[in-house]
């Protein structure tokens, strides 16, 4: 115990820190492209909704570190578009926060599309008509009565967003690097003390990020429970 206490006095939470102002710019830039993604694709044909649908999905089931192959390609001071962001607007995205926050958006993204996406579909288009008939516009029908009805599977997917993003770990580390107080997240240190063979530490990071995911989790359930509670009630 007392081993386990001056750990925790001595602990760096840099990572910490890092990892959650990551995981909540992550989530920001994923809620609003999520939702506006999700609106495009449940409109769309068929045809193209399967194709759109599988590219913005694609970074859920590769791993992590083939999503990182390619945002090194685009991001890469040696490629074009990297040279461009540089040269242009003096903007390094490997090895720095920036690289962070893209690969953790890149990787957590598909959840909130996934979400908002299953909640749109499941929505009672009457409620859409019944704000036509009543003088609505379309973007005052969204935020009034779609984006309302959807806020459950919303909130969800924001949830398991911020969850994802803040656990990333494959993308990250090829993107931007293990700089300790600029990069270094969680999970990265995690890795790294263990391969120190400093299993103590390693433990009380897991524990750490345990325990931010089970309120990620309860957090979920409660706002899922809370609205089938509502159902049964009408």
């Amino acid at each position: 115990m007392d081993a386990m206490e001056s750990i925790i006095k001595n602990l760096d939470w840099s990572p910490l820190f890092i990892s959650l102002k990551t995981g909540i710019v992550a989530t920001f830039i994923s809620f609003f492209l999520g939702i506006y993604a999700a609106r495009k694709v449940v409109k769309t044909t068929p045809g193209k909704k399967a194709v759109i649908d599988g590219i913005l999905t694609l970074p859920m089931v590769l791993p992590p570190t083939v999503a990182g192959f390619f945002l090194l390609l685009i991001f890469s001071k040696r490629r074009p578009f990297g040279i461009f962001l540089y040269e242009t607007f003096d903007i390094k995205v490997v090895q720095s926060w920036l690289g962070c926050i893209i690969a953790a958006t890149v990787i957590a993204f598909p959840l909130m599309y996934r979400n908002a996406r299953a909640a749109f579909e499941q929505l009672d288009v009457n409620l859409i008509y019944a704000g036509r008939t009543l003088g609505m516009s379309d973007i005052r029908i969204f935020w009034k009565v779609v984006i309302p009805s959807a806020g459950p599977g919303i909130a969800s997917g924001t949830i398991l967003t911020f969850a994802r993003a803040l656990g990333e770990y494959g993308a990250t580390s090829m993107l931007a690097g293990n700089i300790p107080g600029k990069t270094g997240t969680i999970s990265q240190k995690i890795a790294m003390v263990i391969q120190d063979g400093d299993y103590a530490t390693a433990g009380v990071w897991v524990a750490i990020v345990m325990l931010i995911a089970f309120l990620a989790i309860f957090s979920m359930n409660f706002i899922s429970g809370t609205k089938m509670k509502n159902i049964k009630r009408w």
